[in-house]
């Protein structure tokens, strides 16, 4: 019904006028502005879940808009608004966008289990049977064997950063962490996906591709949280709308360069096997020459997408989870000093690591892992159910509901962490990971469709987070005040170890909280034995 109506043609040339007006910058009477809002309420209507469409009305349409008008507040208390959702709510809640469209968010292990445990285009998104080739034809170049030689690569990335921070050592200055941070992670995915000696860390202003990938992100977050943008057509033809195209164009160009510079620098199939070091993106970026049992590889629209998957999540989540690593550590300067201990102890003067000595600092894989379960660099998964789900107590969901994986909900639950918001690396000794639930901790997601670069991100994190610790003391800035974001906006000191610093300073920990994600809540309490 509503495919005909948009296809009439008073509809479409209402549709090219607004365009039209909107690039010549000619005035849209009310009457035009109102026709196409009226055309995005239609859409949205149209479509929301079967099952829910029973509960929506004129009544609930004004409640609803009042109650995203004031739940979405830039007051930067967001995540502490769900977790306190999470306390009435233990496993799982609604939370509406709007009046048509409804997230179940998920923030208990029992229930992520039953989701991340299902197998349903980049690995991030793709589906079906073709997730299922994507991984299997990938996964060889995330072997122990390939990601050996990319150790060396990550402490000369590692190393350059540190070279940029002695300016603000020496001058005993505060600097934002976040920039030279991503710059570093980008070299580093550059090095060993691309085999491409970018040198973007010694460029002067903000890097071009990091930019665009913030603005990317930013305008997600903002399209989720404005309700006139969930209509496809209101967020093209708005300034975010044109922001977001142009901030995609710049990636887009930026990982299709580093494509063809590998492509035709391995355009040799000889050359590539006499290559010192294998690179993973290598396997990546000639899978049109790879091909599974039924002798078939990946389309080039397919290896694009791969490629700009890798791209982002080679770098950005990598660029906040280290940083929040290095602010935790600076926070906490105890455990600082029990982590540069231990990694003095490693190395024994050596500067860069062996593939082996990875594994002999448990205590700072302890920190690591603890920041990464107080500020996940990604706060929440999403997906759709293709089929009715049955979580553990018998509930359920229909098919063609919204699902929001909370992993920050989940790794603060009171009901699994004790005291879920203080920084105790401890939590994860082996006896004390064995008294929780498998799915307590998933920085990096579980099941079949975990992060499949994990093992490239902890080896990563583990290398910055020891070379900076060998060289710098880190000292949080104390003249900053205000909530922290899931991107890391708050400033840190940085000074040069000596023999005799080797005992941390005493420095302000404080509480923070963070306001990425700003959501609104329709709070149903439902027995255990009906449906969700």
């Amino acid at each position: 019904m509503l495919e005909k109506f948009y296809s009439t043609p008073n509809v479409k040339s209402l549709f090219r006028s607004f365009i039209l007006a909107r690039r010549s910058r000619v005035e849209i009477t009310h009457k035009t502005y109102f026709q196409v809002a009226a055309l995005a309420v239609l859409s949205l209507r149209a479509n929301c879940p079967p099952q829910l469409q029973d509960r929506q009305g004129w009544l609930r349409f004004i409640y609803c808009m009042c109650t995203f008008v004031f739940q979405l507040k830039q007051d930067g208390k967001a995540f502490d608004r769900t977790l306190k959702w999470g306390e009435s709510y233990p496993y799982a809640f609604p939370l509406w966008f709007g009046p048509f469209i409804c997230l179940f968010n998920i923030h208990h292990p029992d229930y992520v289990k039953t989701l991340f445990e299902s197998t349903g285009e980049g690995l991030l998104v793709s589906q079906g049977q073709k997730w299922f080739r994507h991984r299997r034809l990938l996964t060889p170049g995330f072997h122990f064997d390939v990601l050996k030689p990319y150790i060396n690569l990550m402490s000369d990335s590692t190393k350059t950063m540190l070279d940029k921070l002695e300016k603000y050592a020496s001058g005993n200055e505060s600097f934002e962490l976040f920039e030279p941070v991503s710059l570093m992670s980008l070299d580093t995915i550059l090095k060993c996906a691309f085999s491409d000696n970018s040198n973007c860390q010694a460029e002067s202003g903000r890097n071009t591709y990091i930019q665009a990938v913030y603005d990317l992100s930013n305008l997600i977050s903002l399209r989720l949280r404005m309700f006139p943008y969930h209509s496809d057509f209101l967020f093209y033809i708005s300034p975010h709308g044109f922001r977001f195209r142009k901030a995609r164009r710049v990636a887009y160009r930026h990982t299709g360069k580093s494509l063809k510079r590998l492509q035709k620098k391995h355009i040799n199939k000889w050359h590539l096997h006499k290559t010192a070091c294998v690179h993973f993106f290598l396997h990546f970026c000639l899978l049109s020459h790879l091909q599974d049992e039924k002798q078939q590889g990946l389309a080039d629209e397919d290896i694009r997408a791969e490629v700009d998957t890798f791209m982002f999540e080679g770098h950005d989540t990598t660029a906040s989870g280290l940083s929040f690593i290095l602010y935790s550590l600076a926070c906490h300067p105890e455990h600082q000093k029990l982590c540069r201990e231990e990694i003095l102890q490693t190395l024994d003067g050596k500067d860069t690591f062996a593939w082996e000595d990875l594994s002999k600092m448990p205590y700072t894989t302890m920190c690591i892992k603890e920041s990464l379960r107080l500020y996940p660099p990604v706060p929440a998964t999403s997906r759709v159910t293709t089929k009715p789900m049955t979580f553990c107590d018998g509930r359920t969901l229909p098919k063609g509901c919204h699902l929001l994986a909370s992993v920050f909900g989940i790794h603060r639950n009171a009901a699994i962490w004790e005291n879920p918001h203080v920084f105790d690396p401890l939590r994860f000794l082996p006896e004390n990971v064995s008294k929780r639930p498998p799915h307590a901790f998933v920085p990096f997601g579980a099941g079949p469709r975990n992060c499949i670069g994990q093992n490239f991100a902890m080896n990563e994190l583990k290398v910055a987070t020891a070379l900076t610790l060998k060289r710098y003391q880190l000292i949080e800035d104390p003249t900053q005040n205000g909530d922290l974001t899931l991107y890391q906006e708050r400033t840190l000191k940085v000074q040069p170890l000596r023999p005799s610093d080797l005992s941390a300073c005493s420095i302000n920990s404080t509480f923070l909280s963070s306001n990425y994600l700003l959501l609104s809540i329709d709070s149903l309490q439902l027995p255990p034995t009906q449906p969700l």
